[in-house]
């Protein structure tokens, strides 16, 4: 047993320190400093699974829900679902509301997170309750739940059937875990060297096709071996169907190899990626072509004196094919003129950022 859970389920004063809490990266992006230890506590909960943990458990989804109200990329994580299907099981008819809250928390999962798990205490006193009480968000579940001819929108047998589903996702031993689940739960963990290996023997029983090597590309470059992931890339390249398929793979190439600091290799990798561009039909209109001149800003960017400038030149003049550029593009070409030191160029980028920044801020007046 966890020997956090032990603590948790000992004193509720501890559970503050499993709440959610903003804090800004290295990298200036928000992240939830206490994501991590709550995660391994819900993950112990998943195993050990107790009658009296309820209050435990409804306190974790709570602030689950506050993790993706207020996560500034949304999203719907593997510890949020499982938060709601711990809460689920006691299937207590007062939880819709808690259950409510993870489900309206963002766009994700709103889509996403399954509508069972707001009626598991089952439909008719689900709604029986909803009903009966002045809850604000009343009408507004009320409205998700029922369809346009009043009649519930699922069935007491989706209820039932849905429980056995969602429990293989989550299974009470961990030796019927998924592999890549427990890759990712040592990563977030912290764990890397442990999430490497597990990697490296789920990779071992694997068949070297697109999937599985999609799947490793992934977790290489989550671990930070961007060198190997950009191996597994390259290797993948030789399943891309079609032109704008091989531009991607290229394209992401790039960025591996750039990241692993190998820029000659992210250098030639965009060479390929435009000359398949050159088979898309307006390549210039779609996301595609926009990264693909964001990834030679940032090539330019970090590149070394003998290379760099030409790269900048490229940048330069496909930029100048692509308008707009996003701001994140911009703020990449301003930090690349700075770094082959034109000026000029970095005056004009400069400004074109802050257009583009004032055009948010203002809510976007040029947009249909």
């Amino acid at each position: 047993m966890s020997n956090e859970l032990v603590r948790m389920r000992e004193s509720a004063a501890a559970w503050q320190e499993l709440r959610y809490e903003r804090a800004v990266g290295a990298d200036g992006y928000e992240y939830d400093r206490n994501a991590a230890r709550r995660a391994q506590v819900l993950w112990a909960l998943q195993y050990d699974r107790r009658p009296g943990d309820l209050e435990l458990v409804r306190w974790l989804a709570g602030q689950e829900a506050e993790c993706r109200r207020e996560a500034p990329f949304q999203g719907l994580t593997e510890e949020t679902t499982l938060a709601g299907l711990l809460l689920a099981e006691y299937r207590v008819v007062e939880d819709v509301w808690q259950q409510w809250e993870i489900k309206r928390a963002n766009f994700d999962t709103w889509c996403g997170y399954d509508v069972q798990a707001v009626c598991a205490a089952g439909v008719e006193a689900t709604l029986a309750h909803v009903r009966a009480g002045e809850h604000p968000e009343r009408e507004a579940l009320l409205e998700r739940l029922l369809g346009e001819d009043g009649k519930p929108c699922v069935s007491e047998q989706e209820v039932t059937d849905w429980f056995p589903f969602i429990r293989r996702r989550f299974p009470v031993d961990p030796a019927e875990e998924d592999p890549i689940t427990l890759v990712e739960r040592a990563r977030m963990s912290g764990e890397t060297e442990r999430a490497r290996e597990l990697l490296d023997a789920w990779a071992t029983g694997q068949e070297r096709d697109a999937d599985t090597l999609r799947e490793l590309r992934y977790h290489l470059a989550e671990l930070g071996d961007y060198a190997e992931a950009a191996r597994v890339r390259r290797e993948s390249l030789s399943f891309a169907e079609g032109a704008r398929d091989r531009a991607f793979g290229w394209q992401d190439l790039a960025g591996l190899e750039r990241r692993a600091g190998q820029h000659p290799a992210a250098w030639e990798a965009l060479t390929e990626c435009r000359r398949a561009l050159t088979d898309v039909s307006e390549w210039w209109e779609y996301g595609l072509g926009r990264t693909y001149v964001e990834e030679l800003f940032l090539l330019a960017g970090s590149a070394d004196a003998t290379l760099a400038p030409a790269v900048f030149a490229e940048a330069d003049r496909q930029a100048a094919e692509i308008p707009p550029l996003a701001l994140v593009t911009l703020r990449a070409a301003v930090a690349a003129a700075a770094h082959v030191g034109d000026a000029a160029r970095e005056e004009h980028y400069r400004t074109l950022a802050a257009q583009e920044q004032q055009r948010i801020d203002d809510g976007f007046p040029d947009e249909d």
